[in-house]
């Protein structure tokens, strides 16, 4: 299973919504086994298949961050039907290397999905499960982090990132590990 680049902001392939999974196949079986390896590589918690440059919906997600092997999950083809409840935190996104800003987001979600055979999810999250559940769909979206700041922040952290840019500081992707 090999390591795949992850894409860095702002990659067209992270601003635009992804295709809805079809195939429950092989291939998607080694882009979610790569995607896993790519997201414990380098020590995310969650991986949008958009971040890997693939445009099909789906995510990875390990809370537990790689210590614990039961704790990978795979949704396909993901939405959010509840909302309740706000949290702010600090987040963090592997496309957005080393950037870390606080983020409001529901406190409680329902939402649905497939899992890797196809069969039907529907669960609840609160806390930081519904914080990482609500950020990678917004990756499958084409909506980044980025996007859930205020005004005024966001146009500082875009500031940030074009000067990253312009001096060669900010990579066009990054390679996991």
């Amino acid at each position: 299973m090999p390591i795949r680049p992850i894409v860095v902001y702002p990659h067209p392939v992270l601003l635009e919504p992804t295709i809805p999974v079809a195939s429950f196949d092989d291939d998607l079986r080694r882009l979610v086994a790569d995607m896993v390896e790519t997201m414990h590589a380098d020590h995310g918690v969650g991986l949008a298949a958009n971040q890997v440059a693939d445009r099909r919906r789906l995510f990875v997600l390990d809370l537990s961050g790689g210590e614990d092997p039961d704790a990978v999950r795979v949704f396909v083809n993901p939405e959010i039907v509840e909302e309740h409840g706000r949290q702010s935190g600090e987040e963090g996104c592997l496309s957005f290397p080393g950037l870390f800003e606080v983020i409001e987001r529901p406190e409680r979600i329902v939402f649905r999905a497939l899992d890797l055979d196809g069969n039907p999810i529907e669960q609840t999250a609160e806390g930081f499960f519904a914080r990482a559940v609500c950020h990678e769909i917004d990756h499958l979206d084409g909506r980044v982090f980025l996007e859930r700041m205020s005004p005024l922040k966001r146009r500082l952290v875009r500031r940030r990132i074009e000067k990253l840019r312009r001096s060669g500081e900010w990579p066009e992707q990054v390679l996991a590990g």
